[in-house]
């Protein structure tokens, strides 16, 4: 049996594995293989939880990293320092050339291993090496690690950065299972507002966002926790009820609630359902104050005052007045720019389904046209359905009134709500209509695409909106989505800005 050679015999001294590297190396192991072990199994392994426990303290970090019932702001009152490690610390950082990697790793004298996230010359990224047993640095095909760095090896500041991942994916994706205190609905979204900060996004942007990725994961671990919540006996006792932060997991489950809630509980659920909206309306409202104004209407002559006066057009026109002897211009007539804009009113019928997979668009589309609603020129309509149509323009100002005044689940029919829409169309041409409904009609697809159909032809803006649940989920019967598609108006989906810039295309 040949005898095994020793490192600095057979690999050059720039590429020697060092002993630090493989501790490193084995100790942030160790605390991923412990955060999988908690993830998959509650119940604590004496052995990576004694390995942890070590690494922890030698990094010098606090053991409460550890502890899933201890929350991150807790973590970070008593060490605030920790702060700004968590904030951007999922965010990737852009590839550098192999040459900027190697003099960041090693100050500059251009020899030793590249530093994390390098790329090769030929932009494959660098991965972390094995060694054989006879201790030759290998890549991961068993040759030896070629370049000038050798492969990659993570130091202490790998190790460390491990252990705040760890803490935070424990945090945000152990959520266990189990009746759920509203003391911990709030510490769980603490923690998930601090692992968004994590990936470079505000507290909560992930989660208003949904969709099928992260954010809809986000949401529906959020979700799963208010359903596991008495929240009946938390809104009975103001106390608990200050605890909850607003959320669309949350509004949903008490608008699916509210017919059941009395005396103290509803006024606590009307104040959350309250704050939530005027929240949401702020982000939206801003993005509509964005709206760019109409054209200068150039049949309006320019009203004269002072604040309108064209000072530079008026000295062109009257050069030939020019007195060389006086050195004086004298006017013979002024210019003012013209300054009224054409506003053409604009009507905004909006319908929505009440069926309960429409909560996140209905929530967002109510306080939208209560927005609209507020601009002028605008004449907004709102129609809520679900076996029967009801006219709630009355309350269109207020999208809290809106919302206390729908009632989730239950069948829908369309063609109920399109006959009390379709007379509300006055001017075609100027008239919008959002319709926002999974489109599951059954029997009555049919003469419901046939009144879009109608509506479309007439010369109505039509705006079908998709339904997109709290945990993200799409669900858009695909008959109608294909027929609208070749109708020339495609389903919107996703964010709620989408819509916002097909109402400020034409309303604008």
């Amino acid at each position: 049996m040949t005898e095994p050679t020793a490192i600095g015999d057979t690999v050059p001294a720039g590429d020697a594995v060092q002993p630090g590297d493989l501790a490193a190396a084995n100790r942030r192991q160790v605390l991923y293989w412990r955060l999988l072990g908690r993830l998959f199994d509650p119940d604590e392994q004496p052995t990576l939880e004694s390995a942890s426990v070590a690494v922890v303290d030698d990094l010098g970090l606090p053991a409460a990293l550890l502890d899933p019932t201890v929350s991150v702001d807790t973590v970070l009152q008593r060490f605030p320092v920790l702060a700004d490690e968590l904030r951007g610390l999922l965010v990737a950082e852009p590839a550098a050339s192999a040459d900027d990697a190697d003099g960041r790793a090693t100050g500059g004298d251009g020899e030793g291993p590249p530093a994390d996230g390098a790329t090769e010359p030929d932009g494959a990224t660098t991965e972390a090496a094995g060694v054989t047993a006879e201790g030759d640095a290998t890549t991961d095909g068993g040759h030896p690690a070629a370049g000038d760095g050798g492969p990659h090896r993570p130091g202490e500041a790998e190790v460390r950065r491990a252990a705040l991942v760890s803490k935070l994916l424990l945090n945000v994706f152990g959520t266990g299972s189990g009746p759920v205190s509203a003391g911990q609905l709030a510490r769980w979204q603490a923690d998930a507002g601090w692992f968004e900060q994590a990936l470079g996004c505000p507290p909560g942007e992930l989660r208003r966002q949904g969709g099928t990725g992260l954010g809809g994961t986000l949401a529906g671990l959020e979700g799963d926790l208010v359903r596991r919540m008495h929240l009946r006996e938390v809104l009975a006792d103001p106390k608990l009820a200050a605890q909850l932060t607003p959320s669309m997991s949350l509004i949903e489950q008490l608008l699916r609630d509210k017919s059941n809630l009395s005396g103290v509980a509803l006024a606590n659920a009307k104040s959350l359902i309250r704050r939530y909206v005027d929240e949401v309306a702020e982000v939206l409202r801003t993005q509509v104050e964005q709206t760019s104004v109409g054209t200068i209407d150039r049949s309006v002559p320019p009203k004269r005052v002072y604040r309108n006066l064209d000072l530079d057009r008026t000295i062109w026109q009257n050069l030939t007045n020019w007195s060389p002897e006086d050195e004086r211009l004298y006017v013979d007539r002024l210019y003012y720019r013209q300054t009224a804009r054409k506003t053409t009113p604009s009507r905004l019928i909006v319908v929505v389904d009440q069926s309960g997979s429409m909560v996140d668009s209905m929530v967002n589309c109510t306080i939208l046209a209560s927005i609209f609603a507020g601009l002028p020129k605008v004449d907004v309509h709102l129609i809520a359905y679900d076996t029967r149509a009801l006219d709630l323009t009355p309350w269109v100002h207020d999208p809290f009134e809106v919302l206390l005044r729908t009632k989730l689940g239950g069948g829908n029919d369309g063609p109920v709500a399109m006959a009390m829409a379709r007379p509300k169309i006055v001017e075609p041409r100027n008239t919008v209509m959002v319709w926002i409904s999974d489109f599951y009609e059954f029997d009555r697809s049919q003469p419901l695409f046939d009144g879009i159909e109608a509506v479309h032809r007439s010369g109505v803006r039509f705006i079908p909106v998709g339904s997109v649940s709290s945990s993200g989920q799409q669900s858009v019967n695909p008959w109608f989505r294909q027929r609208l598609k070749d109708l020339g108006t495609p389903v919107l989906s996703g964010h709620i800005r989408k819509l916002v810039f097909e109402l400020k295309s034409f309303l604008t």
